[in-house]
C-alpha cells in the first residue's frame, strides 16, 4: 500500500511538473505571440464614474466599438454630458442613470431599471472611485469611511446586482480599476492604497470561486487595472520625480489600454505595462532596498491634501 500511494503521489508530481512548464511556455510565448481582441459589439456595459476622467473615455470607447453603453455617476449633469457627447458620435446605444453605487439599496434599484429598460449587463467596469491624499492622522473619519465606500465596498454591491445574471448566462467580464498604489506603497495613501490592494484581493478571490465551483466551466472573466498617475484631478498635486519613467497619462490613454485589457482576457494589467518586470524586481527585493528604489526613482508621487 505504502508503494502504490508513493507511486501515486510520484506520477502526480510528474504530470504536475508538465502542466507548469506548459503553462510557463504558453505565458512565454504570449508576451510576444499578437493577441486576438475579442468583439464587444452588442455586448451591455456598464461603466461606473462614467461622468468624468477614465470612466467617461472608457463609456466613449465602447460605444465607438459597437457596444451598448449604460453610464452611471453620482453626478447626474456631467453623466448626461457624458452621454449626449456619445450620442453626437452617432452611437444611439447609449443610457445614462444617477447612482451612488456607495449607498445599497440605489445600486440594487438602479440596477433593476437598467435590467427592465436596457437588458442583462455583460461588461461591468467598476471605475469610480475616490481620492484623498492626506497624512494618517490628518484624515477625518468622514474621508476614511467615504475613501472605504466608494473605493471598496461599492464593487460589491455593483457585483451583487450584476453577476447573478452573468453567472446564469455563463458569459460576462468583469473590469475593476484598482492603482499603482496597490502594489508601491507610498505616502499619504494610508486609505487609499488599501482599499486598491483589497480590490485586488477581492477580484481574485472571486475570480477563484467562480472556477472552482464550476469545476472550470466558468467562462466568466475578471479583470484587475493598475493604472500610474493620471491627469484626472485626483491627484491634486502630481510630483513626478522622473516623467520619463513614470510619465503621468491622459484619462484617454488609460481608457484604450484598459478596454485592450479586458477585450485581450488579461488577468491583471499595469499600465503603462512596461512597469510590470519593474515593480516584479521592485518586490522581491531586500525591504531597505526597494526603500532605497523608491526614493530614488519614484518620491512621494503627490502633495498632501492638506
Amino acid at each position: 500500500m505504502a508503494l502504490y500511494d508513493g507511486m501515486l503521489l510520484l506520477a502526480e508530481i510528474f504530470v504536475l511538473f508538465f502542466q507548469i512548464l506548459y503553462y510557463i511556455c504558453e505565458s512565454i510565448y504570449k508576451l510576444f505571440a499578437p493577441v486576438e481582441k475579442k468583439s464587444v459589439a452588442g455586448e451591455i456595459v456598464l461603466v461606473t464614474g462614467a461622468g468624468h476622467g477614465i470612466g467617461k473615455e472608457l463609456a466613449i470607447g465602447y460605444a465607438l466599438l459597437g457596444a451598448t453603453v449604460i453610464c452611471w455617476d453620482i453626478n447626474e449633469e456631467a453623466n448626461q454630458q457624458t452621454k449626449n457627447e456619445i450620442k453626437k458620435m452617432g452611437k444611439d446605444s447609449v443610457y445614462a442613470y444617477r447612482c451612488d453605487v456607495t449607498n445599497r439599496e440605489e445600486v440594487f434599484k438602479v440596477a433593476k431599471k437598467v435590467k427592465k429598460e436596457v437588458g442583462d449587463v455583460n461588461i461591468l467596469i467598476n471605475n469610480a472611485g475616490i481620492g484623498i491624499f492626506k497624512t494618517f492622522l490628518n484624515y477625518n473619519d468622514d474621508e476614511i469611511l467615504r475613501t472605504i465606500n466608494g473605493n471598496l465596498i461599492a464593487h460589491y454591491w455593483t457585483l451583487r446586482a450584476f453577476l447573478p445574471s452573468m453567472i446564469e448566462k455563463n458569459h460576462g467580464h468583469v473590469v475593476a480599476v484598482s492603482s499603482l498604489l496597490a502594489i508601491v506603497m507610498l505616502m499619504y495613501a494610508t486609505v487609499y492604497s488599501s482599499t486598491k490592494i483589497a480590490v485586488r484581493a477581492f477580484m481574485e478571490s472571486l475570480n477563484e470561486e467562480l472556477r472552482i465551483s464550476s469545476k472550470g466551466k466558468s467562462l466568466i472573466k475578471f479583470t484587475t487595472v493598475f493604472p500610474t498617475v493620471v491627469f484626472n484631478g485626483m491627484l491634486k498635486k502630481p510630483i513626478v520625480k522622473f516623467p520619463s519613467l513614470i510619465s503621468p497619462l491622459l484619462p484617454k490613454e488609460v481608457a484604450s489600454l484598459i478596454i485592450d485589457a479586458q477585450r485581450e482576457n488579461c488577468r491583471e494589467r499595469n499600465i503603462p505595462s512596461y512597469l510590470s518586470p519593474l515593480l516584479t524586481i521592485l518586490k522581491n527585493l531586500p525591504i531597505k532596498a526597494q526603500e532605497c528604489l523608491k526614493d530614488a526613482f519614484i518620491g512621494t508621487i503627490t502633495e498632501p491634501d492638506d
